[in-house]
């Protein structure tokens, strides 16, 4: 950690130069020539990336910055506040602190965590952020997550863990055995340690390939930032055998939309029917669950299709997701489709439906935006309709 960097001047410049252009500060004369000019460049991109992302760092003075890279992968601080809310107890320990805006959310519901890292700088880093920030019972560790764990005798209320990739699984089929640690093979280890641990994935891995590599799985938390899904997390509990629970969070501005179900529960029976008076679309993590029979049960409301994951009600609901009013119902084919959106503008969405957004715009000559929202899908009686919609929420 350059502690240079913390100078008067030198934190006055960076804040002077928030949200401007690196590349034209790279040919600059470097004002500070005792520091090097990158590292300086690089806390004014990375406090940048901040500003939306960490306010709470980015607002705290002295705070040191460690990559872009690094800021742009950790967690938002509005995911790590509600993965927090998921879990409490006297202790955690963190085995990939990163940047840790995760333990910083995790000290505010256990008496006492540990930060594992094993990048010198950046556990210097976060130690020195930690103190800016007032988090007073956080240990830190600058070493494998192993070697600290097979160091101590301290059972742990909870271990928690982001596997990053590694680097020669580029291009392979994401699991959790190509990432670093290597969750599966260290479990039994972990175990020995705690009862409880917390696995944090990218959002790209598949549900049931994570499945296939874990044991003891409680629960499996999808998380979503503004209908972006960002995190998935597998809970799992020494010698847990009961029902798997999927739980989705979509994290909005003013409210938090949350759905549930039992994994494999198959009591769950979606019904079928035409369009009706409202359409709604699943928010990203619910799509990501492959809940679908439940949405329709869950929220009592009809499929389309067994196939196209759109809903349909002739009462307003308060619904996990987008609602539109339906104007109008029509047949995907020449003739209506000429007569009703030929040269209009609207917001196109395809589900379960042969063509592509791009060619149906190219055919139909539709233009991007505007208020009209329209849905191309396939019915329950398995005919391509377009449903001409206004959005509501």
């Amino acid at each position: 950690m350059n502690s240079s960097l913390l100078s008067k001047n030198i934190q006055e410049f960076i804040a002077k130069n928030i949200g401007e252009s690196i590349t034209k500060l790279a040919l600059q004369k470097n004002p500070f020539p005792d520091v090097e000019w990158i590292l300086i460049l690089n806390q004014i991109e990375a406090k940048t990336k901040a500003k939306d992302k960490l306010p709470t760092w980015f607002s705290t003075e002295d705070i040191i910055y460690p990559s872009k890279i690094s800021v742009e992968q950790t967690s938002s601080e509005k995911t790590a506040a509600y993965k927090a809310s998921l879990i409490s107890g006297e202790s955690l320990i963190d085995l990939t602190g990163g940047f840790g805006v995760d333990d910083y959310y995790f000290s505010k519901r256990f008496k006492n965590i540990a930060h594992c890292e094993i990048n010198e700088n950046l556990s210097a880093i976060v130690k020195h952020n930690f103190e800016k920030l007032q988090i007073k019972n956080c240990s830190f560790f600058a070493d494998d997550s192993t070697n600290v764990l097979t160091a101590s005798n301290q059972k742990w209320d909870w271990i928690y863990i982001d596997p990053s990739r590694r680097n020669d699984a580029k291009g392979k089929v994401f699991m959790m055995k190509d990432c670093l640690p290597n969750v599966p093979e260290l479990l039994d280890f972990y175990f020995e340690k705690s009862n409880a641990i917390l696995i944090k994935t990218a959002p790209l891995l598949d549900l049931s390939a994570g499945l296939s590599e874990l044991k003891f799985v409680k629960n499996i938390h999808i998380i979503a930032l503004e209908n972006e899904v960002k995190e998935l997390l597998f809970e799992i509990h020494n010698h847990y055998s009961g029902d798997i629970t999927i739980k989705t969070a979509n994290i909005l501005k003013d409210k938090i939309e949350t759905f549930e179900f039992i994994l494999g529960n198959e009591s769950y029976f979606p019904s079928y029917e035409l369009p009706q008076k409202y359409l709604y679309e699943p928010n990203s993590a619910i799509m990501k669950s492959g809940g679908f029979d439940e949405v329709s049960s869950f929220f009592k409301i009809n499929k389309l299709h067994k196939h196209s994951h759109l809903y349909t009600s002739d009462q307003l609901i308060n619904f996990s997701g987008r609602s539109f009013e339906i104007e109008k119902v029509i047949s995907y084919n020449k003739n209506d489709m000429k007569t009703e959106l030929l040269n209009q503008q609207a917001n196109i969405t395809t589900r379960n439906f042969p063509d592509t957004v791009e060619n149906i715009r190219k055919k139909w000559k539709i233009k991007n935006g505007g208020n009209l929202y329209c849905f191309f899908t396939t019915d329950k009686n398995d005919n391509k309709i377009v449903l001409i919609c206004r959005k509501i929420t």
